[in-house]
C-alpha cells in the first residue's frame, strides 16, 4: 500500500518542486549552502587549535545553522523552548528525515551540546576532520566494542555537564515517518542519569527530503516535549526507555505533520492460508 500523507497526496509527490524552485536551488542555495559550509567550517577548524571548550566552535555552527536557514527560506518556530535546560545536562532525541534538521537544531537550541553521530561521517574528508575536533561522538554500530567505548565516551561528557543530542532512529526517514528507535542512546541517559528530551522536527522533510538538492521552502517546527525522568530505569531496560521515547516523539511530531500517524491505520487481518 502506498504511503499516503493526511492531505491525501503520495509520498513520492509530497516533494514536487515547481521548476522555479529546482533553478533557484541548483544555482543559487545549493552553491551557497557550500559556500558556507566550507568557509564557516575551514575558520571552525582553525579555531579548534585554541578553542578548548568548544566555544568559538559552537558559535560558528549556529552562524552556519542561521545562514542555511535563511538561504533556504525555511522560517522557524520552536514550541515548548521552556523545555530546553542549558543549564542541566539532557540526552535531547530526535526524530530526523532531513539534511536540514542539523542547522535546524544548531539554531533553536540556544547551548551548547555534543551530536552522537555514525562513525562513517567521521572518515569524510573535511566533515570528519570537523566532527572530531569539535568533540562530537562516534557510534560504531558494527562494532559492539567500540560501540560500547562511545556510549562510555557519551556518558562521560554528561556527567561532565554537556547535554548530548541523538537521532535514535539511526539513520534519516526516507519517507517521512518516525523509525523505531535503537537503544544505545537511551542506556547513556540511564548510566548518567540525564533525563530524556524528546523533540520533534515537523516540515524539514517536505523542505529538503533524503537524497535531494532540491530545496521547497516552507515552514518548520520544533516541537520540545516534557522531559522524560530516568531514575526508575535500568541499563537492561534501555529498549522500554526508547520506547517510552519514541511514543513521545510520534505525539508530538504525528498531529503536527502531513504524513499519515501510521498508529491510526487500521491493521488489515492476515490472509487465510490454503488448504491442501
Amino acid at each position: 500500500m502506498a504511503l499516503l500523507y493526511s492531505n491525501g497526496v503520495s509520498a513520492a509527490d509530497i516533494h514536487n518542486p515547481s521548476a522555479w524552485e529546482r533553478i533557484t536551488s541548483y544555482l543559487v542555495r545549493d552553491p551557497l549552502i557550500f559556500l558556507y559550509t566550507i568557509v564557516l567550517g575551514t575558520l571552525s577548524l582553525l579555531s579548534s587549535l585554541w578553542d578548548r571548550d568548544g566555544q568559538i566552535q559552537h558559535r560558528f555552527a549556529r552562524l552556519w545553522a542561521w545562514l542555511i536557514l535563511k538561504t533556504t527560506g525555511c522560517s522557524l518556530t520552536v514550541i515548548g523552548a521552556e523545555h530546553l535546560h542549558g543549564s542541566r545536562a539532557c540526552v535531547y532525541a530526535s526524530n530526523h528525515a532531513s539534511a536540514l534538521d542539523i542547522p535546524v537544531l544548531y539554531h533553536a537550541l540556544p547551548f551548547q551540546f555534543r551530536i552522537m553521530a555514525k562513525r562513517e561521517l567521521f572518515r569524510i574528508p573535511f566533515m570528519g576532520w570537523h566532527l572530531q575536533r569539535s568533540g562530537q561522538i562516534p557510534i560504531d554500530r558494527e562494532n559492539a566494542r567500540s560501540s560500547l567505548r562511545s556510549l562510555r565516551q557519551a556518558s562521560e561528557a554528561i556527567e561532565r555537564g554537556m547535554p548530548l543530542l541523538v537521532f535514535p532512529e539511526g539513520g534519516r526517514s526516507a519517507n517521512g515517518r518516525v523509525q523505531p528507535f535503537l537503544g544505545g542512546a537511551f542506556f547513556v541517559a540511564i548510566r548518567s542519569g540525564a533525563p530524556v528530551v524528546p523533540m520533534a522536527i515537523v516540515g524539514s522533510f517536505e523542505a529538503v527530503p533524503m537524497n535531494s538538492f532540491v530545496i521547497k521552502p516552507r515552514p518548520v517546527t520544533l516541537v520540545v516535549g516534557e522531559p522524560i525522568p530516568v531514575e526508575q530505569f535500568t541499563a537492561r531496560e534501555m529498549d522500554r526507555l526508547a520506547a517510552i521515547a519514541q511514543k513521545a516523539v510520534e505525539d508530538l511530531y504525528y498531529p503536527r505533520a502531513e504524513v499519515s500517524d501510521p498508529r491510526a491505520e487500521p491493521v488489515l487481518p492476515a490472509k487465510p492460508g490454503v488448504e491442501g
